[in-house]
C-alpha cells in the first residue's frame, strides 16, 4: 500500500500552484471586486456568475451551489480524483518532488487509476508522434501534405501515427511498467486472441485533450483501403473519455474563446488544424458526436455567458450538415451568446477552403452570417410553395412551434415577426400572436411537476443573487417610471389576470428590468401562466407562490398580490397601458442595441450582415410606432 504524502509537501503544493491559475483552465475568470474574480460555476448551471475565487486566500466558493474550498478540493471535484492522485496531478505543474511516509513508494503500481490512464495516453501520444517520421507512416505524411500541412502544423497539434502490426504500442507500454488491465481500461489496446493488441493500427492519430490539456482520448484516421475500419476510429468511452465531454482544441482555443468572446464550432479535426493555422484560433470541434449539452456548459463557461458573445457554427452544405445544424439549433436556447452558421461556396469544409482559397477565405467564412434561427426557419420553410396561401399557411404551421420554443420573450416576438418577413404575411400580428399562442399551448401539454426546490445559498449572500432572473438590471427603485410599470403590471397578472391575459404570458423575463420582478415573472410562468388565474385567484396565487424558487421570491409575490393600484380605475384601458408600456420599454431598449451594433459594424462590414441588421431596426422601429400609435390593439 503506497504511503501517506508528507504533510509539509501538501502545504507546498497549495502554496506553490496558484488557484486561480488551476481554476482558469476550466473557465473563464474576471474581476469581482476587492481582488476576488468571478465565473460560471462548473459544478451546477448558472446564468449569471455566482462562483468567486481568491488568490489572495488560496480559496474558491460559489454561492449558488455552494461548493468551496482550496485548490486540491477544486480539482478533486472537477475531474472526480482521489485527494492523493490530486496531489501528484498538482506537484508535477508545480514541480515539487513529494515524499511519501510509512515505507516506499512505486510509482508503477501505487499511482490512482485516473492518473495512471492519462500518463498512458500521454506517453502513447508522444510514442505516434515518433512513429510518424518513419517510412511506413510515408502515407500518413502525404495525407497531411495534401491537406496543407507541413511537418510544423503536425507538430503542434501532436498528430501521429499508429504502425500496422498488431501490438506494437501495447508491447511499448508494458516495456513502460503498465500492465494489461490498463491497457484495457485505457482504450488503447483491446482483447486479442492471445492477449491485448493495439486498437489503432496503420491510421493517422489525433490526440484529443481535455481542457486542461491532458491527452485522454486519440481520434484515427483511415488510411488504407485494405482497413475495413470506419473512416474515422475514436477512443472507445472509458473513466477519463466521455466523447460528449470533450471538444477537440479546446486546450489550444479557450484563452483566445474567452479573450475574443467567440468560438467557431466545426465539424474535423482537419477542419480545427486549417481554422488555427488560418489565424481563426478560437475553433473547436466534437469528437465524433453531435454537438450537445455538455458542451454548450464548457463553451458558458470561457464565454461567461456574456450577451454579446458569438458562437460561430461551420456544417457543410449537403444534407447532413443542414441536419446537424438544425439539431444545434433544438440547442440555441442553452447559450446566451448569438449563434450563427457559416456554409462555405460549393459546401466546402475549412480545410477544402484553405486548401483552395487560402487563409482569408477561411477568416472570412467564419465572419458570422445567418443567426441559427433564421438557418433553421429557412430550411423548413424552404419545403413549401409560399407563392400560395395553402403553402404559407402550412409553412407557419410547422415553423411556428419552432419559434414558440423561443424562451426569451423579446426574442421569441422579434423572430415571430421575422418568420412573418419571411412567409411573406402581411399581418404580422397575426404570425406573432400564434406563436405566442403555440407557446402557452406547449408549456400546458408539457406539464408543470412540482415547483423547483428553493437553492441552498449564504446567509451572506444577496437576496436575488443566482436566481432564474434574466438579465442583471438596477435595483428597485420605484421612482423609476420602468419599475413602477413593471411592478403595476405584475400586480395586475397577479390580481385581475382577466384584464392581461393572455398577453401577459407571451413577455419574458428580460422584460422584466428589475431582478426581483424578473423572478416574479418566472414565477408565474412557473405556475402555469396567468391564464391559469382565470378560474381561480386563490389556487392561482397558491401555485405562483409554490413555484417561486426561494422565501424572497415568495414574499415579493405575496406584497404584489395584496397591494392596492396607483391607477384610479382598474380595467382593460388601464391594463393595456401598463402592458405597452412594459412591451415599448423593451422594443426601445433593443433598437438601441442593434443602431449601437450598426454603428459598430460601419459601412465596410459584409453587406449581407449589415442589410440584416438594418432590417431588424426597422422592423422593430415599425412595431415600436404602431405600439405609439395602436396601443394595446398592437400587442
Amino acid at each position: 500500500m503506497a504511503g501517506r504524502i508528507n504533510d509539509d509537501d501538501v502545504k507546498a503544493v497549495r502554496d506553490a500552484v496558484p488557484i486561480d491559475a488551476v481554476v482558469s483552465d476550466y473557465l473563464q475568470l474576471r474581476s469581482a471586486g476587492g481582488g476576488n474574480l468571478k465565473g460560471l460555476c462548473p459544478f451546477h448551471d448558472e446564468k449569471s456568475p455566482s462562483f468567486q475565487v481568491s488568490p489572495s486566500k488560496g480559496l474558491f466558493h460559489c454561492f449558488g451551489c455552494q461548493e468551496g474550498g482550496d485548490t486540491i478540493a477544486f480539482v478533486m471535484k472537477i475531474d472526480h480524483l482521489s485527494f492523493s492522485e490530486t496531489v501528484e496531478r498538482l506537484a508535477a505543474k508545480g514541480g515539487i518532488t513529494l515524499r511519501y511516509e510509512e515505507g516506499g513508494y512505486n510509482p508503477a503500481s501505487q499511482r490512482g487509476e485516473r492518473t495512471r490512464l492519462v500518463e498512458a495516453h500521454k506517453i502513447a501520444a508522444e510514442f505516434y508522434v515518433e512513429q510518424l517520421s518513419g517510412p511506413e507512416a510515408e502515407i500518413g505524411r502525404k495525407f497531411l501534405a495534401e491537406r496543407g500541412f507541413d511537418q510544423a502544423a503536425a507538430e503542434h497539434f501532436g498528430v501521429g501515427y499508429s504502425p500496422v502490426g498488431w501490438d506494437h504500442l501495447t508491447r511499448f507500454l508494458r516495456g513502460k511498467g503498465f500492465t494489461d488491465k490498463e491497457l484495457l481500461l485505457s482504450g488503447l489496446s483491446q482483447d486479442g486472441r492471445r492477449g491485448p493488441i493495439d486498437r489503432f493500427r496503420g491510421r493517422l492519430m489525433w490526440p484529443i485533450r481535455d481542457i486542461s490539456g491532458e491527452v485522454v482520448g486519440f481520434g484515427a484516421r483511415k488510411l488504407r483501403e485494405d482497413d475495413n475500419g470506419p473512416k474515422y476510429l475514436n477512443t472507445p468511452e472509458t473513466s477519463i473519455y466521455k466523447k460528449s465531454q470533450v471538444l477537440y482544441g479546446v486546450d489550444l482555443a479557450k484563452k483566445d474563446i474567452a479573450k475574443a468572446s467567440r468560438a467557431v464550432v466545426v465539424e474535423g479535426y482537419t477542419d480545427v488544424m486549417a481554422c488555427h493555422l488560418a489565424g481563426v484560433t478560437t475553433a473547436i470541434a466534437t469528437c465524433g458526436t453531435a454537438f450537445g449539452g455538455d458542451h454548450i456548459k464548457i463553451l458558458r463557461r470561457l464565454l461567461m455567458d456574456n450577451g454579446s458573445a458569438r458562437v460561430i457554427f461551420t456544417f457543410d452544405g449537403d444534407a447532413a450538415g443542414q441536419k446537424a445544424a438544425l439539431r444545434a439549433f433544438e440547442d440555441d436556447q442553452k447559450f446566451a451568446a448569438e449563434t450563427y452558421i457559416a456554409i462555405a461556396p460549393d459546401g466546402m469544409d475549412p480545410c477544402e477552403l484553405r486548401l483552395a482559397k487560402g487563409d482569408e477565405a477561411v477568416q472570412d467564412l467564419v465572419q458570422p452570417r445567418t443567426p441559427l434561427f433564421e438557418f433553421a426557419i429557412r430550411q423548413i420553410v424552404g419545403r413549401y410553395d409560399l407563392e400560395t396561401p395553402a403553402g404559407r399557411a402550412a409553412a407557419l404551421d410547422e415553423a411556428a412551434p419552432i419559434v414558440a420554443r423561443i424562451k426569451n420573450g423579446s426574442s421569441q416576438h422579434e423572430v415571430a415577426v421575422q418568420l412573418a418577413g419571411i412567409l411573406g404575411i402581411l399581418d404580422t400580428q397575426f404570425v406573432v400572436k400564434r406563436v405566442a399562442q403555440m407557446a402557452r399551448w406547449a408549456r400546458d401539454r408539457g406539464g408543470r411537476g412540482p415547483a423547483p426546490a428553493p437553492e441552498r445559498r449564504s446567509q451572506h449572500s444577496p437576496s436575488y443573487a443566482g436566481l432564474p432572473q434574466g438579465p442583471a438590471g438596477p435595483a428597485l427603485n420605484l421612482r423609476s417610471p420602468a419599475h413602477r410599470t413593471e411592478r403595476e403590471l405584475l400586480k395586475l397578472a397577479l390580481q385581475r389576470p382577466e384584464l392581461v391575459s393572455p398577453a401577459f404570458d407571451a413577455y419574458g423575463e428580460d422584460e422584466f428590468t428589475a431582478p426581483p420582478y424578473a423572478a416574479v415573472r418566472r414565477a408565474i410562468e412557473d405556475a402555469g401562466g396567468a391564464e391559469q388565474g382565470l378560474e381561480s385567484a386563490p389556487e392561482y396565487l397558491a401555485r405562483v407562490r409554490d413555484a417561486a424558487p426561494n422565501d424572497v421570491v415568495r414574499a415579493m409575490v405575496t406584497e404584489l398580490a395584496v397591494e392596492v393600484f396607483h391607477g384610479k380605475t382598474i380595467d382593460e384601458v388601464y391594463a393595456g397601458q401598463q402592458l405597452v408600456q412594459v412591451r415599448l420599454r423593451a422594443v426601445d431598449r433593443r433598437v438601441g442595441e442593434v443602431t449601437g451594433t450598426l454603428t459598430r459594424l460601419g459601412t465596410r462590414s459584409d453587406p449581407d450582415h449589415y442589410a440584416a441588421v438594418q432590417k431588424e431596426l426597422w422592423v422593430l422601429q415599425q412595431y415600436g410606432q404602431s405600439l405609439r400609435n395602436g396601443g394595446a390593439a398592437a400587442l
